[in-house]
């Protein structure tokens, strides 16, 4: 486990795809009523530690769902993220834009005798685990002071992950969420609500 700033990573709130169960990956859909409340409230509890840009540095992924959560979360403390597309979601190649049943009709046997987590490694076309893992070990790297992050499901369990210094099968076991704020620190990992 390296030594990492202290980080907050917060997860995109619900979109119109999750609430249809479609996979989004590198697509995007709008945030939900639901979404933009779940963003509200990470708002609120970042308000509640005194967060701010003199003390923190802020992220987004690029991806629209991000941006839109980041606009609700961070504008009324008046911070202006920055872009960073290592922050981006797994690409989920074939299965993009896809319900669990499309996958299972156009892919038969897709879900068959696969770990939830892992499944997530062998889609056609997919980016895979490593090229996640790679983008996350470069994002650490260049960190030179505490973070916010505003990404994806995904993502943030890789980053929480490496900073935590997980194998796969525990940083696939780490707890999701959206509407939360996962704090690290010292090796000590906390979930906000």
């Amino acid at each position: 486990m390296g030594v990492y700033p202290e980080l907050y990573v917060l997860r995109h709130g619900e979109t119109v795809w999750n609430a249809e169960g479609r996979m989004q990956g590198t697509l995007d859909s709008p945030l939900t009523e639901r979404g933009c409340a779940q963003a509200r409230r990470q708002g609120e509890i970042l308000a509640s530690l005194g967060l701010g840009g003199a003390t923190h540095r802020f992220f987004v992924s690029p991806q629209g769902r991000a941006r839109q959560t980041a606009g609700i979360v961070l504008g009324p403390l008046g911070v202006v993220p920055t872009l960073d597309a290592r922050l981006r979601e797994i690409g989920l190649g074939a299965y993009e834009g896809l319900t669990h049943a499309d996958i299972e009709r156009r892919f038969p046997g897709a879900y068959d005798q696969q770990d939830a987590f892992l499944w997530y490694d062998t889609v056609p076309g997919g980016e895979g685990f490593a090229a996640v893992a790679e983008r996350v070990a470069g994002f650490l790297s260049d960190l030179d002071g505490p973070a916010v992050v505003i990404a994806h499901g995904m993502l943030s369990k890789f980053l929480r992950g490496a900073v935590l210094g997980l194998d796969l099968a525990a940083t696939g076991a780490l707890p999701g969420g959206q509407g939360v704020v996962y704090h690290l620190k010292d090796g000590a990992h906390r979930r906000l609500d």
